[in-house]
């Protein structure tokens, strides 16, 4: 089933005459004597008639029409139109609503359980299927995107630290996985008519049991980052150090020596506190 657009009548000029109907079924009644019995009730009905078929539609919502089960299609012109009176109508919201998902425990790729919670912006674009393939579409929206919230958590690893070949993570990527995110919510809802405009990840975090465990494989991870680091520099300074001295020929160092020299650097340049020199006031060999 796919929207039809129901083209309706200004119902400004059925509103006046409804409203004279009416009133002339009133005076005609005072004056049953003049007019008869019949022309109240006639008036009168005719009045209401022209009354069911009045609809007030406001920007950006939409009213779906009916008869006896059939769908006739869905009028959309802003303001008061006027249609087939024994048309049934439903009025649907056309505007975006946003749906801020509920926090879910999931296991990531690697079987490491999480919290994840998504925010989605949605609207209606075809209300037929909105109203006549799902049962409840507000309900099937919200169903749908914790379902697509857990396939996207347990399809992707929380970080690259246990998957070192991943290359979509759900922490690092965030830009990628909101756009599988809005990909997959689109396949999802599209029998009911609606269209994501924007869905994103708003909560995600480690699961408190494995939380603590997790900060200090963290922490543990940058230490090894930095000291990795410092010692590449270091590794760079004694290189330079004993390129110079050997440039300059300040001093001529035999292979002991300058493995002293390079252990000596090192522990001074790795260590975490400040060294205290000492002094050699004796012989280079003593």
């Amino acid at each position: 089933m796919k929207e039809k657009i129901l083209t309706s009548i200004s119902g400004y000029i059925f509103l006046l005459i409804a409203v004279l109907l009416l009133a002339f079924a009133i005076f005609s009644l005072a004056n049953h004597t003049t007019f008869g019995i019949w022309t109240p009730v006639i008036s009168g009905f005719i009045s209401l008639v022209l009354f069911a078929g009045l609809a007030v539609i406001n920007p950006n919502e939409g009213v779906v029409t009916t008869f006896f089960g059939d769908y006739m299609g869905t009028m959309k012109q802003t303001g008061l139109r006027w249609v087939n009176p024994l048309y049934s109508k439903r009025k649907i919201s056309l505007r975006a609503r946003n749906l801020n998902g509920h926090t879910l425990k999931v296991n990531d790729k690697m079987g490491n359980p999480i919290e994840i919670a998504a925010v989605v912006v949605w609207r209606v674009v075809d209300t037929a299927k909105a109203l006549f393939e799902v049962d409840d579409y507000q309900l099937f929206v919200q169903i749908q995107s914790e379902a697509a919230v857990r396939h996207l958590a347990s399809t992707n690893a929380y970080d690259n630290m246990e998957d070192e070949e991943a290359g979509v993570t759900l922490r690092d990527s965030t830009g990628q996985i909101n756009v599988l995110l809005e990909e997959e919510l689109n396949e999802r809802l599209v029998r009911a008519g609606v269209d994501v405009i924007e869905a994103r990840i708003s909560h995600l975090a480690y699961a408190p049991e494995i939380a603590g465990a997790m900060l200090q494989r963290q922490q543990a991870t940058a230490v090894v980052a930095a000291r990795k680091q410092i010692v590449d520099g270091a590794v760079g300074m004694v290189e330079m150090a004993l390129a110079r001295l050997a440039e300059k020929e300040v001093v001529t160092l035999d292979e002991e020596r300058k493995a002293s020299m390079v252990s000596n650097l090192l522990v001074v340049l790795c260590g975490e506190k400040n060294v205290s020199p000492v002094v050699n006031a004796g012989s280079l060999y003593n």
